[in-house]
């Protein structure tokens, strides 16, 4: 039985035209999402029947590709409901007060100094990964900080236990067939889709966890 299922898009395939032309937004949900889930799902089984046979040969491979498809279908998740559409006016901009999400707008300027120092940071992380990867705001529970990461991969180079609130997914499957080899310019387009009042109710869910670390 499949643990984990491909979730419906929030938005038609052109919603976030002209930043995501309908194609790629078929082909990054039907095909690569989809992908990562049945991913998952595979080696659950697999897990389970090295389980039932007490044999762990392969158990390296298996959870490596498990980190690897389960983030993938996670962080996708995240993104498909980062984004709203910017024809309706719902995407783009930054998060302010007058909008209803002033704490979300508080913690960035707190942890970054400004919005544009934020931007910045965020722009130039997911721009500069190198091959695949993921440009991430987090919530880190320590210090109770937005940090930015770079994720390799889908799970790769994190501060363990930060729950990521806005991804920009960075592989080339998201942008190349409208973009070709310009990334940095698809991240800067993504600006004008983010969706600050989901990002905003990821932060004061991060926030309202209480970690159970102490040092």
């Amino acid at each position: 039985m499949a643990i984990y299922t491909l979730p419906e898009l929030p938005y038609d395939y052109a919603a976030l035209e002209p930043v995501i032309n309908p194609e790629i937004i078929e082909l990054h949900h039907d095909k690569h999402h989809a992908a990562y889930v049945k991913g998952a799902n595979d080696t659950l089984e697999q897990l389970e029947e090295a389980r039932d046979k007490d044999q762990w040969g392969a158990v390296n491979g298996l959870e490596k590709n498990l980190a690897f498809h389960l983030s993938g279908h996670i962080l996708h998740s995240i993104y498909w409901n980062n984004m709203a559409s910017p024809k309706a006016g719902e995407g783009g901009g930054e998060p302010l007060a007058a909008d209803g999400v002033g704490e979300l707008a508080d913690a960035i300027t707190a942890s970054f100094g400004s919005f544009a120092r934020f931007k910045a940071q965020l722009t130039k992380a997911s721009a500069t990964t190198q091959g695949s990867g993921w440009g991430v705001l987090a919530y880190e529970p320590v210090s109770g900080r937005l940090i930015v990461e770079q994720v390799y991969d889908h799970q790769g180079n994190v501060g363990q236990g930060s729950v990521p609130i806005l991804v920009f997914d960075a592989w080339e499957h998201a942008f190349y067939l409208q973009y070709k080899n310009q990334k940095v310019d698809f991240i800067e387009a993504m600006w004008q889709v983010v969706n600050w009042q989901d990002v905003h109710r990821r932060y004061l869910s991060a926030k309202a966890s209480v970690p159970l670390i102490s040092f």
